[in-house]
């Protein structure tokens, strides 16, 4: 991933070094449990765990002549370790080391992500809970509809990601798996107990089944669970880009005091941020079905997954970390806008009670087709101007001589419509 979208964390996890920092502790600890077996001798561990190291240059430059990353990677470990070093890789197979490898950088690639998830999810509560009993209007089609809560948005943002966070921690459990089972998963050089040693040192599990490779619904599981948060930060934003709209107004994006909206217009303050994340979102979907595309290879094993892996597993670790970080940080400094909420809750002049006067009517009695051609006839006649809808229906003497004044009061009272919203918060904030 390019630097503009990566943090130091991730970055470090997916360098290279730290790549063949794990294949050398996990050569090691297979080593150790040969030696604790009796396999290989004592003296071999302790010559590596000694005299081994790498140089990624080295390294590299090995590889561009003999065309394999790991018999690079082992060559220039016999370099520092010396005779001894033909013990390591005894019995196994390149993506013995591989593929535990790249659980151990998915697995602490998850851990990164689920701590800054923590964050976001702390600050969307903070955010619930100030705006619970904030009456706004809500909008579906994009058209006014009835009074919500503001805060309510952020409770089910809040909502949303704990379902995301189960999901995200089901599949990393499923890609914090590794294999030592030589060329097509039979323990047929190295037996299964060394593999296990490994694993449990590592903090991973073994693959159940085997083949040359650990199985590859795993990291489609996986890879689709980042798509799947990616697409929920994308909701969050795209409802942050629409109340940032001009005509609407409600909140607005951090922007800060040397900040530049646009090279041509001065008064720009654009929602580039949350724009920025609906981008990356479509990344990290993109990703999701290269996974999938990765799930069915030849046989044991074809290496027709590598490439994709190459590419798909750093970017998208690395992208699903730094759209958190950021979202975050729009979610903490988002600026909230009381007199346009309460300006855009009144701008219907009393249309988004139409519906709570409905019910009133058949309530008191009315057949459902009257009282809605009842409603419609003054809303439609509100819509084009003239008296407000409340004012209307008061007016009326079919319509008062149904519901009493103090009903009509309860029909256009908006608090009323926050009367669950505690209810809906308890339920949220149990997820």
């Amino acid at each position: 991933m390019i630097a503009r979208y990566s943090r130091p964390e991730l970055l470090q996890i997916w360098s290279d070094e730290s790549k063949f920092s794990i294949w050398l502790e996990v050569e090691t600890l297979a080593l150790e449990a040969m030696a604790k077996r009796g396999d290989v001798p004592q003296e071999a561990v302790d010559a590596v765990r000694a005299k081994g190291a790498f140089s990624v240059e080295r390294v590299l430059e090995i590889e561009n002549e003999v065309k394999h990353d790991v018999i690079a990677f082992l060559t220039n470990v016999a370099e520092h370790v010396g005779p001894l070093s033909r013990y390591v890789h005894r019995g196994m197979t390149s993506n013995d080391l591989l593929d535990t490898t790249f659980a151990v950088q998915l697995a602490r690639s998850g851990k990164e992500i689920l701590n800054v998830l923590d964050r976001v999810m702390a600050a969307l509560r903070n955010q619930a809970e100030r705006w619970k009993n904030t009456p706004t209007i809500g909008r579906s089609h994009g058209i006014h509809a009835e009074p919500t809560s503001f805060g309510l948005k952020f409770a089910g943002w809040y909502a949303e990601l704990c379902r995301r966070k189960e999901n995200l921690e089901h599949a990393l459990a499923g890609v914090s798996v590794g294999k030592l089972s030589g060329a097509v998963g039979t323990y047929a050089s190295l037996p299964p107990d060394v593999e296990s040693y490994v694993m449990e040192h590592l903090g991973l599990t073994a693959e159940v089944v085997p083949t040359q490779v650990v199985a590859r619904d795993r990291h489609a599981e996986f890879f689709t669970s980042l798509a799947l948060l990616g697409s929920s930060l994308e909701r969050f934003c795209v409802e942050i880009r629409h109340l940032q709209r001009t005509e609407v107004g409600e909140v607005s994006e951090p922007f800060g005091s040397n900040q530049k909206g646009s090279s041509a217009m001065p008064h720009k303050k654009n929602p580039i941020l949350t724009e920025n994340l609906t981008g990356l979102a479509r990344l990290l979907r993109g990703y999701a079905q290269s996974a999938m595309e990765n799930v069915a290879l030849w046989h044991e094993r074809d290496i027709s997954h590598s490439s994709v892996e190459r590419v798909i597993a750093p970017d998208a670790c690395t992208l699903a970390h730094f759209m958190l970080y950021r979202f975050e940080g729009i979610v903490s400094a988002l600026v909230v806008h009381e007199d346009r909420i309460q300006h855009n809750l009144e701008f219907t002049r009393g249309l988004i009670f139409s519906g709570t006067l409905l019910i009133a009517l058949v309530d008191a009695g009315v057949t459902r087709e009257d009282a809605y051609r009842l409603v419609q006839t003054h809303a439609l006649a509100a819509w084009e101007g003239g008296e407000d809808f409340p004012t209307r229906v008061r007016a009326d003497n079919e319509l008062t001589s149904k519901i009493s004044s103090e009903k009509l009061q309860e029909v256009f009272d908006v608090r009323r419509h926050l009367s669950y919203v505690d209810l809906i918060f308890e339920r949220a904030m149990n997820e």
